[in-house]
């Protein structure tokens, strides 16, 4: 009875150990997407793409933004081993401005913590820049 109690004991052991090696990977196609120049008013979602490249479920666990004007979007379900995800994010076009937005991805990934960024200008191509209007008024004079 000692002898089968000592092998169960020993098999746990080894199986939690094994269970503990398995870890996610979180790998992305790219951690900066340029949105270039676009229109006030246009599509403003963009789509990072990634892969699970551990060998355990990946669970993203939240995703933030450093600011209200972008909104991301996670998985709801865990990514298993091999497999792709995407985060959605959704910037505020009608915001005439540079775009320079950071979205921090955490999971139980081995790098728990991934900064993904996102850049642009968006322009209101219906209003003159202020150098138009003074190179108009000094061709008119």
């Amino acid at each position: 009875m000692k002898n089968l109690i000592t092998i169960l004991f020993i098999g746990l052991v080894s199986f939690s150990v094994n269970a503990q090696d398995k870890v996610a990977k979180i790998k992305f196609e790219t951690e900066t997407i340029d949105y270039g120049t676009i229109e006030k008013g246009s599509d403003g979602v963009r789509v990072f793409e990634f892969t699970n490249t551990g060998d355990a479920p990946l669970v993203i666990t939240d995703v933030k933004s450093s600011c209200g004007c972008t909104i991301p979007s996670k998985p709801k379900e865990p990514i298993l081993p091999g497999k792709t995800g995407e985060i959605k994010v959704k910037y505020d076009t009608n915001r005439v401005n540079p775009i320079r937005k950071t979205i921090t991805v955490i999971s139980n990934a081995d790098t728990p913590t991934v900064a993904l960024k996102i850049k642009g200008l968006v322009v209101d191509s219906s209003k003159a820049s202020i150098i138009e209007k003074k190179d108009k008024s000094i061709v008119q004079k």
